[in-house]
C-alpha cells in the first residue's frame, strides 16, 4: 500500500512519532514504509525492523503483533509470561473492559524483565498508575522491547529467520490496519 496507516514515507513516521529515533539508529528514509521496513530487515542491522514495525502500527494491533511473536516463542518462556501473555490477549479482545484492564494492572511490573512481561506493560501503558506517557516513549517501545527480548532466547542459528517471520507478520498486520482504516473512512 502507498500510503500505510496515514505515512506516505519512513520519514513521515519518523516526524510523527520522535521517539522512534531513540530506539533506532537507522535515518528515517523517504521511501514507502513498508519498503523501509523491508530494506531494514536486509540492512546491517536488521532488528530495526522490528522496532519499525512497532512504531508504525496502531497501539493495540502492535500490542497483538508483541503477543502473536512471543506466543510462537512459548517454548522458551517461562509459566508467568505465558500467563501474561492470556492477560494480553484477554485485553486486546476487550480493551475497554475494566475486569481486563484491572487484571493487567494488578500484575504489571513497571520495570519488566521478561519478554512477555515488557508485553503487558504495553498493554497497560495508558494506566496512569503506570505513570508511562510521561516516559515520552510510547506504548510501541515497550512492544519492541518485548519481542527483541523473545528473539534474544532463539538460538543464534534460528534468530534471522524467526526476526524476519515477525516482521513479515508485522507487515501483513499493517497491511491488514490500512486496509481496515481504508474501509472504515467510508
Amino acid at each position: 500500500m502507498a500510503n500505510e496507516l496515514g505515512y506516505r514515507t519512513a520519514r513521515d513516521l519518523f516526524l510523527a512519532c520522535p521517539a522512534i529515533a531513540r530506539d533506532m539508529k537507522s535515518p528515517a528514509a523517504a521511501q514507502p514504509p513498508l519498503e523501509f521496513c523491508r530494506a531494514l530487515l536486509a540492512g546491517r542491522v536488521p532488528e530495526e525492523a522490528v522496532t519499525f514495525c512497532a512504531y508504525l502500527l496502531p497501539e493495540r494491533a502492535a500490542v497483538w503483533w508483541g503477543h502473536e511473536c512471543l506466543s510462537n516463542l512459548a517454548e522458551l518462556l517461562a509459566e508467568r509470561d505465558l500467563e501474561l501473555l492470556a492477560l494480553v490477549s484477554d485485553w486486546v479482545g476487550e480493551p475497554g473492559n475494566p475486569r481486563h484492564r484491572a487484571a493487567l494492572s494488578s500484575v504489571v511490573d513497571p520495570s519488566p524483565a521478561t519478554p512477555a512481561a515488557w508485553i503487558a506493560l504495553s498493554a497497560a501503558w495508558r494506566d496512569p498508575a503506570f505513570d508511562m506517557l510521561s516516559t515520552g516513549f510510547p506504548a510501541a517501545h515497550a512492544v519492541n522491547a518485548g519481542i527483541l527480548t523473545g528473539l534474544a532466547r532463539v538460538s543464534t542459528a534460528d534468530r534471522f529467520a524467526v526476526l524476519s517471520a515477525f516482521v513479515e507478520m508485522g507487515i501483513q498486520m499493517v497491511e491488514m490496519e490500512a486496509q481496515r482504516q481504508s474501509v472504515d473512512a467510508y
